[in-house]
């Protein structure tokens, strides 16, 4: 037990009702003190735990003890009796208090630890350039580190308000931020927003009206939300492509994706 004013104080306290009470019997019958040195041995144990309990508990059996059996007007035996409760109901409440605070510091110095971690964490992925989101069950943005922000010129109060999905893509739409027709801006959007909704991790690449492409993922989690990454590979692409095989490219699209536009629609 470490000694500090909460070590000591239910003790004290303890001690200090104990003889007050047993001087003021002298004086005027009281009635039984136990019920108080309960609340006493509940309050130690709340400020500072396990052994500074069990002490006042000592404390108030042995004070209970000098004030039943000086008391003229009590049965030895009905003494007895009430003292022996008065122990059990004491030292159960300190060990049950103590247990509990012990256990709530614990909780407390778990939940510091994990917060302390989670704050090292976010600080270190705004400082990679893979842009990175979190989302939630509900596909609600939970983390939105900088590299993402910077990526679609997305402002703090917007990020860290924890806006939908679609709302990112909606923010991109309208700070022209993809480097496609507005006429195919509707069906790259239901894309995306089908692709997150069943966790499809192929990835793709997203590009970008300053010049820049993004290789979008979306990783499926175990608890039912989405961790998506934008990779910058802009160097490698543009040294890969093909102009040749542009038109190639652009057949692959599919401008009547219903299906798609219609899943757009539910999110809105």
């Amino acid at each position: 037990m470490r000694f500090g004013w909460r070590a000591i104080s239910g003790p004290l306290l303890t001690a200090a009702i104990a003889l007050l009470l047993i001087l003021l019997d002298r004086f005027a019958p009281l009635p039984s003190p136990a019920p108080l040195f309960v609340c006493v041995v509940a309050i130690a144990g709340a400020l500072s735990g396990f052994a500074s309990a069990m002490t006042s508990a000592a404390i108030a059996v042995a004070g209970a003890a000098l004030f039943f059996f000086g008391h003229r007007a009590m049965p030895f035996h009905a003494a007895a009796d009430l003292v022996g409760l008065l122990a059990v109901t004491a030292f159960g409440t300190a060990g049950i208090t103590g247990l509990i605070r012990q256990r709530l510091l614990d909780n407390f110095a778990a939940e510091r630890q994990s917060h302390a971690l989670a704050v090292r964490l976010s600080a270190a992925l705004d400082e990679v350039d893979i842009g990175i989101v979190l989302l939630d069950a509900e596909t609600r943005a939970e983390f939105i580190n900088r590299a993402f922000r910077d990526y679609f010129a997305l402002p703090d109060e917007k990020a860290d308000d924890k806006p939908p999905f679609i709302a990112l893509m909606y923010h991109g739409r309208d700070t022209d931020a993809f480097d496609l027709p507005e006429d195919e801006l509707g069906l790259f959007i239901a894309q995306r927003m089908e692709m997150v909704r069943i966790g499809d991790a192929t990835p793709i690449n997203i590009a970008l009206r300053n010049g820049e492409v993004l290789r979008f993922v979306c990783t499926a989690l175990p608890d039912g939300g989405r961790m998506l990454s934008t990779t910058p590979v802009t160097d490698l692409v543009r040294h890969t492509d093909a102009p040749d095989r542009a038109d190639y490219y652009r057949s692959l699209r599919d401008p009547t994706a219903r299906k798609l536009i219609r899943h757009l629609r539910v999110a809105e």
